[in-house]
C-alpha cells in the first residue's frame, strides 16, 4: 500500500499548492468558513486547518494562505491517511470536518467546480473507538471543593461554590457556564435555560444544595440583568460582565489545588454528572437530554457501569501465584 506521506510529498511540487495571498477576506475559503463558526469552536477548527495547511505545503502555508480551491481528491485522501495515523479517531474526524467545510466554501466562492469539490470532499470517516479522556470525581472530592469555597468568605467563595455546583448538577460545559445570564434562571420553578453547541437550548433544574449555593451567590450579585457569574478582582470587587471559558477553567484549577485534589478539568465535572446520574438509575435518554447530547451513544461513552461489570468479571478468574516471601 503506498505511503500517504510519500504520496503527499509528490503533490507538494504542484505549483497550484504554493501559498496564496487572497485579495480579500471574503474571498478566503478558510476565513469565510471560520467566520460562520461559533467562537467556542472557531479556535479549534482554525488550529486544525493550520495543521492541514502545513501538511499540504510542507509548512509553507497556514490556514489563511493555503490555496484550498486547488485541492483535489489525491491531496485530501493523503491528508486523511496522515491524520488517521497521527490522531485519535474523534480528533481526526474533527480535522476532516474542518477540511470539508473549507472546501465547501471554496466551491461556493467559485474557486473549484462542483465536481472537483464533490471528489475532494468525499472522505470516509475515520473509524475506531477510544475511551474518553479525563476522570470522574469522587463525592469526597466534590465535598472538599465546596468546603474550600465555604471557607472563603469573600464574594469569590460564594460565586465559586455556585459555579462548581452547577457544573456538576447541570452537567454544563465551561462555555455554557460562562454564557449564563441572570434571566436564564427561574428560582420559582428551579429551571435553568442553557445554550449549548449549535445554539441549541435545553432546560435543566437546579435543586437541593446547588439551589442553595446559587441563592447565596445571587444574594451577593443582586437581581440585575446581565451575566449570571461575574469576574471578581483580588480585592473582592465584582465586575458585572460574563466570565470567559478560560476563567471557568482557572477557577476550578485554583480550587482543586487548594483542596489538594488530583488535577481535573471542567469537563470532568460534566463526565461525573453523566456517570453519577446513570449510576443512580436515571434513564440514558433523559440524561442525554440534560447533557445536551444529540446522540445517546455519546452519553453511553461516559457510562462507567460496563467498566465496573468488566472489573467484576475479571475478578472471577484467579491466577495461582504466591508472592515471594509469602
Amino acid at each position: 500500500m503506498p505511503d500517504p506521506a510519500v504520496a503527499l510529498t509528490t503533490t507538494r511540487s504542484d505549483a497550484a499548492l504554493a501559498p496564496r495571498v487572497y485579495p480579500a477576506q471574503d474571498q478566503n475559503p478558510a476565513a469565510v468558513y471560520l467566520a460562520h463558526l461559533k467562537p467556542s469552536g472557531r479556535r479549534t477548527m482554525h488550529q486544525a486547518l493550520n495543521v492541514i495547511a502545513g501538511l499540504l505545503t510542507d509548512g509553507k502555508a497556514i490556514a489563511l494562505t493555503c490555496p484550498w480551491g486547488a485541492l483535489r481528491f489525491q491531496h485530501t485522501m493523503a491528508i486523511r491517511a496522515l491524520v488517521a495515523d497521527a490522531y485519535k479517531p474523534a480528533t481526526a474526524n474533527k480535522m476532516l470536518s474542518a477540511l470539508r467545510g473549507t472546501l465547501k466554501m471554496a466551491w461556493r466562492l467559485e474557486q473549484m467546480s462542483a465536481e472537483e469539490y464533490a471528489r475532494a470532499a468525499d472522505l470516509p470517516v475515520v473509524k475506531g473507538t477510544t475511551l474518553p479522556a479525563g476522570r470522574e470525581l469522587e463525592s469526597a472530592e466534590l465535598d472538599a471543593l465546596l468546603r474550600i469555597c465555604a471557607a472563603d468568605k469573600t464574594p469569590a467563595g460564594a460565586r465559586d461554590a455556585a459555579l462548581i455546583s452547577l457544573l456538576y448538577t447541570a452537567g454544563l460545559r465551561r462555555e455554557e457556564a460562562a454564557g449564563l445570564a441572570y434571566a436564564d434562571y427561574d428560582p420559582a420553578t428551579d429551571r435553568l435555560v442553557v445554550r449549548g453547541k449549535g445554539g441549541k437550548e435545553r432546560a435543566v433544574y437546579v435543586l437541593g444544595g446547588a439551589a442553595g449555593a446559587l441563592a447565596d451567590w445571587l444574594a451577593i450579585r443582586g437581581d440585575g440583568a446581565g451575566a449570571l457569574f461575574w469576574p471578581i478582582t483580588k480585592t473582592g470587587k465584582c465586575l458585572p460582565r460574563h466570565l470567559t471559558a478560560q476563567a471557568v477553567y482557572n477557577i476550578l484549577n485554583k480550587r482543586g489545588k487548594q483542596a489538594g485534589l488530583t488535577h481535573f478539568s471542567p469537563h470532568d465535572m460534566r463526565r461525573t454528572f453523566v456517570s453519577d446520574l446513570l449510576d443512580a438509575g436515571a434513564d440514558i435518554a433523559t440524561v442525554a437530554k440534560l447533557a445536551g447530547h444529540a446522540n445517546v451513544q455519546t452519553t453511553a461513552r461516559y457510562d462507567r457501569r460496563p467498566e465496573a461489570a468488566k472489573r467484576k468479571a475479571a475478578g472471577l478468574l484467579q491466577v495461582p501465584y504466591r508472592r515471594r516471601g509469602e
